[in-house]
Parts: C-alpha cells; sequence; structure tokens
C-alpha cells in the first residue's frame, strides 16, 4: 500500500466477538485509537460464517457467547488451520477454563479490565506470532 510515495503499513486486524453491543463497540473505538483495523461479531457462528475470514491478526472473544463459547470458537478455527493469536475474556475463570484456555495457547483476560492491560496482551501476543509463524498445529 503506497500513500503519496510512503510506504503504509496495513493496520493489525483484531477480531472482537462480544454478545454485548456496547463492550463489542467500545473494544471497536478503544483499539481503533490505538491504531488496529477492527472488526466486530455478536457470537461465533457469524465470526466464521464469515467468508472473508483473514488468517492473520488477533482475536478477542468472550467467553460466555450464545450457541458456543469462546473456546469452543477458537477450537472451531484451529480446526480450520487458523492459528491467530487470541485473548479469552471472561468474568469468571475457574481453574477448567484456565486451563483449558493454556492447553488452546489463548491468554486470559478478566473482566473487568483496563484497556491497556488488554492492548499489552494484544501486543505480547503479535509479537510473539511474528517471532513463531505457527505456534498453533491444527488439531486432527
Amino acid at each position: 500500500m503506497e500513500n503519496h510515495g510512503h510506504q503504509v503499513q496495513p493496520a493489525v486486524t483484531i477480531l472482537v466477538i462480544d454478545d454485548d453491543y456496547a463492550v463489542r463497540n467500545s473494544l471497536k473505538f478503544s483499539l481503533g485509537l490505538k491504531g488496529f483495523g477492527v472488526r466486530v461479531y455478536a457470537d461465533g457462528g457469524a465470526l466464521l460464517d464469515d467468508a472473508d475470514l483473514q488468517a492473520d491478526g488477533c482475536l478477542v472473544v468472550d467467553q460466555v457467547l450464545p450457541g458456543m463459547s469462546g473456546l469452543d470458537v477458537i477450537d472451531a478455527l484451529r480446526l480450520r488451520g487458523n492459528s491467530m493469536p487470541a485473548v479469552l475474556m471472561t468474568s469468571t475463570a475457574s481453574d477448567i477454563l484456565r486451563m483449558r484456555a493454556t492447553a488452546a495457547g489463548v491468554a486470559g483476560m478478566e473482566k473487568p479490565f483496563f484497556s491497556s492491560g488488554l492492548m499489552d496482551a494484544i501486543r505480547r501476543l503479535l509479537a510473539h506470532s511474528k517471532s513463531e509463524p505457527s505456534h498453533h498445529a491444527p488439531r486432527p
């Protein structure tokens, strides 16, 4: 991409999946201010049905969603070979949920959280994903 003779890096896209309209729009606004491209989805099915879903970027997904949980959405993406890094948002993180998230290579973020904590987690995941091209192997 070029802009008046200068090379412009495309923004990294953050995919936000949350059934709460206010949370989706708040994250879209705050992540956009930080220079990220943001796409929002109300549930996992909408994300999985997106024909234009990219394989790079970062997921920010709520655990409690209608239809399927956030970890189920991430598992479905992994089965499709999509290994983009993910942050799982939850207000009740049980030991089982933490173990499942860790096994899936997913960073956890407990609600309520401050914007800077989420930004730090996203930046760490993106830096890690660039240093390891395929850090998540699709499950058989």
